[in-house]
């Protein structure tokens, strides 16, 4: 078994929410546990942290860093891109590409209303995809940024689309 920040996992760790430790870790923090280890690494991912967790091998006690993927550099170079792009949709693939139906739901419709936007693919980038759940605060992809502005992801622009709300905050964009 391994302790972890006052809790007990009973499996080999997978991808936990920060619920499952009791607490949040803190960016920065060190994380200590006795567990079988090897070469082959995971990843644990919490709202603002990654701990890469090795997998079997013998018993060894370990400390690990955590680290917000979030870094001041990414974080400049997003706001770039945001800042530089009326529309823009991080997505897994890309417009003639979209490789997730929620992704390409989002550009359909983007395209339906003729509006011209630009798309990332987050699957080329891993820092990139866990920084960007930390930038927005939504944990999930595609993320629609409008006129430097988070607007949402699937659900949200699909709502936001039947309503007429897209539709207005597009054409306020396109205006500025």
């Amino acid at each position: 078994m391994t302790s972890v920040v006052g809790s007990t996992l009973s499996s080999p760790p997978a991808i936990h929410s920060p619920a499952k430790f009791g607490a949040p870790i803190a960016t920065g923090a060190s994380l200590s546990f006795s567990r079988p280890s090897s070469l082959s690494c995971r990843l644990l991912s919490s709202q603002h942290c990654f701990v890469v967790l090795p997998r079997r091998s013998r018993r060894l006690s370990s400390s690990f860093r955590c680290f917000s993927a979030l870094s001041p550099e990414l974080k400049t170079t997003i706001d770039k891109v945001v800042a530089s792009n009326k529309v823009v949709l991080f997505m897994k693939g890309n417009k003639d590409f979209p490789q997730c139906g929620f992704s390409n739901t989002v550009v359909q419709i983007l395209k339906s209303l003729n509006v011209p936007f630009e798309t990332i693919n987050i699957l080329e980038n891993e820092l990139l995809r866990q920084g960007l759940k930390e930038y927005s605060s939504w944990p999930t992809f595609p993320q629609l940024y409008i006129d430097g502005e988070f607007f949402g992801g699937c659900d949200i622009t699909v709502d936001a689309f039947k309503s007429g709300e897209l539709q207005e905050t597009l054409e306020k964009a396109m205006c500025s």
